[in-house]
């Protein structure tokens, strides 16, 4: 049996390896493109610069961050067995340390990527610029979805067998959600910060493109688009996988081993063997996953000759039934019961229907509706938004829950929590594609943008617009699928979470905690688990606010001082705008992020692991139709601006009422589908890894 443990391991390892072979294959052949004229590549570098000083800066805080944490876990599990602190502290730096390595790589891709599709466009090539963007894209997504895979396989290789596997993934999972939860809410402030400011100041104040070269808030807003969504993104989706994986895993060591059995459809088996089996199955089923998008990244781009919706909606639905397809035919190779290839199934299936539902609600007639609404002014296109938000949300919680419940019906008595991670691990599998077309989205957005403030003609525009009008529905999907997945992790991760404790309370002879909805420490737990996703994006709004203030006022200050700049006669200065979003975001994100992780140690030092558990209950409740909320809504007001400005509202042109009422409207959705909505799906997992990790600590409070 550990002979066959190995080999499933190392499956995953290859796939990792394979992986990172081919995201570097892709780094090399976007950087060997053309790149363009000189003023192109001035704008480009600006851009590249601009966001690799924001990396930098970030990952000084974060640098900060790390070691403080490190030490907290350090003295913390030292109690726990010696050279438990130093053990606990080092998987936590290699979780983070990878999704920050990540983040770098995928970044530095999409800001090649960006000019050189551009170029593309330039030539004349629709298909060459699709294929560039994706290629870059592709970077960002194989290089998330290796390293979070070669992380946990590297890990569970060396301590598959030792008593403490469980604190080892566990810390390399805070890791990962911690940096995550920076990333995503530094990143968001600071490119929402930028779009606001730009948008506002351009297209209100002067009557301008946010793109336009005259607009000092031009090179912030691209900038935004790499830090925020490629970034940031990327390390959401990163943190995602790891937690789904390490929620299946520790369900795994923890349930009865008379459950587990039950999985398997060979009798002799014994309870060590099932176990181990148990726990490797996520992280095999992960690398199958890896293998099985790398392969639809080529098959995508051997279709780059389609109309890009199609090819960039095929690849996101395709690798879903593939997945579901190749499970079918190699767990009973395993004995391993096709129980948990329909509970996979069911995630992936559902993952892509939350996609479709997104893409419905921020790409069709709800969009249309938002833009009607806008003819009567900024309130009533306002009000059909959050309209269309709420709808969506009751739509796409309705899907999780069913996955949910297919996943919990199909496991044999006693595994349904087991299923369900199953089900979020089936979701996420095909993590490196999602994460690759959501990439795309910011590459091709930077593309037009460097071809307006390039003023390359309406030709080249005409191109790069169509890929990014695409790019926006890809990456309203991509923010579904990654709150949808978050919640279906989530849950997981509670499951884990209870579990763990127990296994420790009847390890040391206590009694299993039982939560009962009628005794007041679960209900206090519930009250505070609510008020935290409201908390973080009400923090998070209004640092966005405040920063777009700051920038609106600078871009004012230079059209009336600068002279010539209104008249593009003189250049803006772009520095600034960068400057004011990136010191807004570094101390703006502190406070959000600190809710995620002292909230759950407070809790649970001080009011034990009863009220832990109801104040993950109430977080993930709120916070799951919060997230879902905010995007979509932000979404569908986003698109409503784009369709009036494509002409599709007859009699209403743009810069006509009611396109400046969808301005307004948009102004609201930036910071709600690309700052708070994130932050508060990150928020419910990063409490949820953080409550696991510390479970052992607390279990025996009360």
């Amino acid at each position: 049996m550990n002979e066959l443990i190995g080999q499933l391991t190392n499956v995953s390892l290859g796939a990792s390896v394979v992986g990172l072979v081919v995201a570097v294959f892709f780094y090399f052949r976007v950087k060997a493109l053309p790149e363009g004229n000189d003023t192109m590549n001035m704008i480009a570098r600006f851009i590249r610069e601009g966001a690799m000083a924001f990396l930098v800066r970030e990952y000084r805080v974060l640098a900060v961050y790390s070691v403080a944490v490190f030490a907290f876990l350090f003295f913390a599990f030292n109690g726990q067995g010696e050279g438990m602190g130093l053990l606990a502290g080092g998987c936590f730096l290699f979780g983070a340390f990878l999704s920050l390595l990540s983040g770098f790589v995928g970044m530095k891709a999409a800001t090649f990527a960006n000019v050189r599709t551009c170029q593309a466009a330039r030539e004349g090539s629709k298909p060459n610029a699709l294929l560039t963007a994706l290629d870059g894209g592709a970077v960002m997504g194989l290089f998330v979805a290796a390293t979070a895979v070669l992380g946990l396989a590297i890990l569970y290789s060396i301590y598959a067998n030792d008593p403490h596997l469980a604190t080892v993934l566990h810390s390399f999972a805070v890791g990962a959600s911690s940096i995550a939860l920076f990333s995503r809410i530094g990143g968001g402030i600071y490119t929402k910060a930028a779009d606001v400011g730009s948008d506002i100041a351009g297209k209100v104040v002067e009557g301008i493109p946010e793109d336009d070269p005259r607009n000092p808030g031009g090179i912030a807003d691209n900038v935004g688009d790499n830090v925020g969504d490629v970034a940031g993104m990327g390390a959401d989706i990163y943190e995602s996988l790891v937690a789904a994986v390490v929620a299946a895993m520790a369900i795994g060591l923890t349930a009865d081993a008379s459950y587990i059995n039950g999985l398997f459809t060979d009798a002799s088996m014994s309870d060590t063997a099932t176990r181990a089996m148990a726990v490797t199955l996520p992280i095999f089923l992960s690398g199958v996953g890896l293998a099985v998008s790398i392969v639809c990244i080529f098959i995508a781009r051997a279709l780059r000759q389609n109309s890009p919706a199609m090819v960039l909606r095929a690849a996101l639905i395709v690798p879903s039934i593939i997945i579901s397809i190749v499970s079918f035919v190699i767990m009973p190779m395993l004995n391993v019961s096709q129980a948990v290839t329909w509970a996979i199934t069911a995630g992936a299936i559902g993952g892509a229907i939350i996609g479709l539902i997104t893409e419905f609600y921020t790409a069709w007639s709800p969009v249309e509706r938002v833009a009607e609404s806008s003819k009567t002014g900024a309130g009533t296109g306002v009000i059909s938004g959050l309209a269309v938000g709420m709808e969506s949300t009751v739509v796409s919680l309705f899907i999780v829950a069913v996955v949910g419940f297919i996943a919990n019906l199909v496991m044999p008595e006693g595994m349904g929590l087991y299923g369900i991670a199953m089900g979020a691990v089936g979701m996420l599998a095909g993590t490196a594609i999602v994460m690759t077309v959501d990439a795309y989205g910011p590459i091709s957005d930077n593309a037009g943008g460097i071809s307006e403030m390039s003023e390359l003609g309406s030709e080249v525009r005409d191109i790069t617009d169509e890929l990014d009008s695409v790019g926006n529905t890809t990456a309203a999907i991509g923010k579904g699928f990654a709150i949808g997945s978050a919640t279906l992790t989530v849950l997981s991760l509670f499951s884990a979470f209870i579990l763990e404790v127990n296994h420790v309370r009847v390890m040391s002879g206590m009694e299993a905690m039982v939560l009962k909805l009628d005794e007041a420490p679960i209900l206090i737990g519930l009250l505070i688990g609510a008020c935290l996703p409201y908390a973080v994006g009400a923090s998070t709004m209004t640092a966005v606010g405040r920063a777009a203030q700051s920038i609106i006022d600078e871009i004012i200050r230079q059209f009336n001082e600068i002279p010539g700049l209104r008249e593009g006669k003189a250049d803006p200065d772009g520095t600034a705008i960068v400057d004011i979003a990136t010191k807004a975001a570094l101390s703006q994100m502190v406070l959000p992020g600190s809710v995620a992780i002292f909230a759950p140690v407070l809790v649970g030092f001080l009011l034990g692991p009863a009220s832990l558990a109801g104040m993950l209950a109430g977080a993930v409740a709120v916070g799951a139709s919060l997230s879902l909320f905010m995007a979509n809504a932000g979404g569908a007001w986003d698109n409503a601006k784009k369709f009036i400005e494509a002409g599709g509202l007859e009699g209403h042109p743009k810069g006509s009422e009611a396109h400046k009422a969808a301005v307004i409207g948009d102004t609201v959705g930036d910071p709600f589908k690309d700052t708070s909505g994130p932050g508060v799906a990150i928020l419910i997992k990063v409490m949820s890894v953080v409550s696991l990790l510390i479970a052992p600590l607390i279990a025996m409070n009360g």
